[in-house]
């Protein structure tokens, strides 16, 4: 019985290290929904674009996307689809003093955020079929 217990604590710890490894390795996408009103999210998507800032963010390392999307549901919300080879390239770009440039956007547009949080998986074959390239 022991000697199971060590064989599967020595397991756990190999899936570990794997699966640590891995989501390294994994790229990440946020999709955050700005909301406001008075067609304020748009303006502030427009001011992002317009004073250079999502360029910049587009350069910077490790970010793979950075695109404004308008809802077709809702007018007074745009979609931001934010794409990160990892988890550390994104913390860099928290730690750049562009999230304070955006942070007075934000709250000069008076916007509310949702965000959701993916990680990239590869297509299973099943699926393309109903993928038209």
């Amino acid at each position: 019985m022991k000697r199971f217990a060590l064989i599967l604590s020595v397991f756990m710890l190999l899936v570990g290290c794997l699966g640590d490894k891995q989501e390294k390795s994994m790229s990440i996408t946020v999709n955050l929904r700005y909301t406001g009103t008075d067609g304020n999210a748009r303006k502030f998507a427009e001011e992002m674009i317009s004073s250079g800032t999502v360029d910049a963010i587009r350069a910077e390392e490790g970010n793979l996307r950075y695109e404004y999307y308008q809802s077709m549901d809702d007018p007074e919300t745009i979609l931001l689809i934010d794409s990160w080879a990892n988890q550390e390239a994104i913390d860099k770009h928290h730690a750049t003093p562009m999230m304070d440039t955006i942070a007075k956007l934000r709250e000069k547009y008076d916007l509310h955020m949702t965000v959701e949080r993916y990680t990239a998986v590869e297509t299973p074959e099943t699926e393309n079929q109903f993928i038209r390239k």
